[in-house]
């Protein structure tokens, strides 16, 4: 008899999460199945829930922050081993032959496949990914706090390491939610003075608990004169999903200043012309990152001691999990966990 597992799918584009049993996937050649232990719930899983991405096939299990373990090997796989604690995030593998690939490029593969989107992702107790996919967990990191890692955390690790601003430099963190509250802890731990962003008195503590040295209320100030009193940003690290917000942040830049945009949103940030040539100032978006960065952002957590804070609901209880991101009002990532024997 075939092994059932219970998954959380969607059946149509803006239907609801439905618990449902379904077969075991075996992994063909090149993948790996794993058996998953968490799996965070982002925003960006909303894609899959109402359809937003186009060429989706449902039904469609969302889901890409997740952590476990290899269960099974593929034809050909021989660089992972049963049992060991892997990760598999937004990257799902690149194509290889697309300009971006030939270039090194592997975050921007034009055919780039996504967990929870291209194939089955990890709202489930058994998943398929393609090797090329999987990120190795370390030793001294609960898979509940990796699982949000994969794709919050590598985000804002990867922005900030490669925007470059060095120790010291003033660095602004644009809200403190589920990307702000760890960009905050990395920030601090590359050594760059920190001046957290958001609106209301009511972070003022948080943002100081997670390593912000300044904290800015936007509510009460105008942030960009607070930023211009300082000296300026190096970089402002735009994690809010506020086109608004971002524009009335973004002149509060220093010379050869960076906002680097994190945060999705689909409405319009308006800079001008003179505001980017005043001061030689930039604005930049960025992705998470391949398998590869994942690996660097869990060793550098490790040994810094970053940790996401997390709400963890069980498998059978998704649907609410995923009310309980969409409403914003989570204290910051949602995670899903599993009971797969």
């Amino acid at each position: 008899m075939a092994k059932m597992m219970k998954v959380a799918q969607v059946s149509r584009p803006g239907g609801p999460i439905e618990l449902v049993e379904r077969q075991v996937p075996q992994p063909g050649p090149g993948a790996v199945r794993v058996r998953v232990l968490a799996c965070g719930i982002c925003h960006s899983d909303a894609l899959t829930k109402e359809g937003i991405w186009p060429g989706i096939q449902y039904p469609r299990v969302p889901g890409h922050e997740i952590a476990g373990i290899v269960d099974e090997l593929g034809a050909g796989v021989s660089d992972w081993k049963k049992g060991q604690h892997v990760g598999v995030g937004w990257y799902g593998g690149h194509c290889g032959h697309c300009p971006s690939c030939r270039r090194g490029d592997f975050i921007d593969c034009l055919y780039l496949p996504i967990a929870g989107i291209s194939f089955d992702g990890g709202y489930a107790e058994y998943m398929v990914a393609p090797a090329d996919a999987l990120a190795r967990l370390p030793e001294g990191i609960t898979v509940e706090d990796a699982a949000p890692l994969l794709c919050a955390g590598i985000t804002t690790f990867n922005a900030l390491r490669h925007s470059g601003a060095v120790p010291g430099d003033l660095v602004a963190i644009q809200g403190v939610g589920g990307l702000g509250h760890l960009g905050i802890q990395f920030a601090n731990k590359f050594g760059y003075k920190v001046a957290a962003v958001s609106r209301g008195a009511d972070n003022a503590a948080l943002a100081r608990k997670l390593g912000a040295h300044i904290y800015i209320d936007s509510k009460a100030t105008n942030p960009a004169d607070e930023l211009k009193k300082l000296g300026g940003a190096r970089v402002i690290l735009a994690t809010a999903p506020s086109g608004k917000a971002m524009t009335e942040l973004f002149d509060g830049l220093g010379t050869n200043g960076k906002m680097v945009v994190v945060g999705a949103s689909m409405d319009l940030i308006q800079v001008t012309p003179l505001q980017l040539i005043g001061g030689q100032k930039s604005l930049q978006g960025w992705a998470s990152g391949t398998s590869a960065d994942s690996e660097d952002t869990l060793n550098f957590a490790l040994l810094s001691g970053v940790r996401p804070m997390i709400e963890k609901y069980p498998l059978e209880r998704a649907p609410e999990a995923y009310d309980r991101m969409i409403s914003g009002k989570a204290e910051y990532r949602v995670v899903l966990t599993m009971s797969a024997a």
